[in-house]
């Protein structure tokens, strides 16, 4: 069953949901671009890794918060002479955790060397003082100083932005191509939540011509191929919820469907 939005579906930004949902993109991505590319260039998925602390803002998106189910539990500890009993400990969360959030490469077969980055933007990313925005603007960074095209695909309405222009006209969805030819002139797309998302050109070396990504068909693939319909009760809000007239817009759509 095809999801009953246009275009991006709220419903897919649950923060319990997205680590599925931009599995799932990444690895849709890398096979609807694989045609285009070969048989000169090839997309690989990689891994940006960072280390999670208590000192992350964005920690709560993925470690659970620890509950103590009962205290004062006792139980028996077998003992030479005798019978002791030890306290039911509490349980807590205490090691850091790895972080992993994986993106695209697209290197040229020939001469090995890095060309394009994909990044699929994750809630941690727009998270201020998150180790996960850390690590993602230093990612971007580096490879803005280096002669490697950038793509910034940010599916997610709540969080502060990563790309910080006041004159940006505000919108619910995002991209951005910053080519390593003229990164003074990146091309950005703002996407509303009634639009369908855009076919977009993925930049590739010297005269060879950008590669299509067709976003919409890619999510309406991902969508299908996961079933997100059995999981998602669209009965209730989305989580971050939709305000004034996109909620009653997408009630009634959702009705309609």
């Amino acid at each position: 069953m095809p999801s009953p939005f246009p275009g991006m579906d709220p419903y897919l930004e649950n923060p319990a949901l997205w680590p599925d949902v931009h599995h799932e993109i990444i690895s849709d991505i890398r096979a609807s671009l694989t045609s285009s590319l070969r048989p000169r260039y090839v997309a690989r998925v990689e891994l940006r890794i960072y280390i999670s602390d208590d000192g992350d803002t964005g920690r709560k998106l993925f470690v659970p918060d620890v509950r103590v189910e009962e205290t004062g539990k006792y139980r028996p500890l077998a003992n030479i002479g005798g019978t002791m009993t030890i306290a039911e400990p509490m349980i807590i969360t205490w090691l850091d955790d790895e972080v992993k959030e994986a993106y695209i490469e697209i290197k040229h077969v020939d001469s090995e060397k890095l060309v394009t980055v994909i990044e699929v933007v994750s809630p941690t990313n727009k998270i201020p003082g998150a180790y996960g925005r850390k690590s993602f603007t230093e990612k971007r960074r580096e490879v803005l100083d280096s002669g490697v095209h950038w793509v910034e695909i940010d599916l997610l309405r709540e969080g502060t932005l990563t790309v910080n222009n006041p004159s940006l006209v505000p919108s619910d969805y995002r991209v951005l191509v910053s080519n390593a030819d003229d990164r003074n002139h990146a091309r950005y797309w703002t996407i509303g939540l009634r639009q369908q998302l855009p076919v977009i050109g993925i930049p590739l070396r010297g005269k060879d011509a950008d590669a299509p990504l067709d976003l919409n068909a890619m999510l309406k693939r991902v969508y299908e191929r996961s079933a997100y319909e059995l999981t998602i009760d669209y009965g209730k809000p989305p989580t971050p919820s939709l305000k004034g007239k996109d909620a009653t817009w997408a009630k009634q759509l959702i009705r309609k469907q």
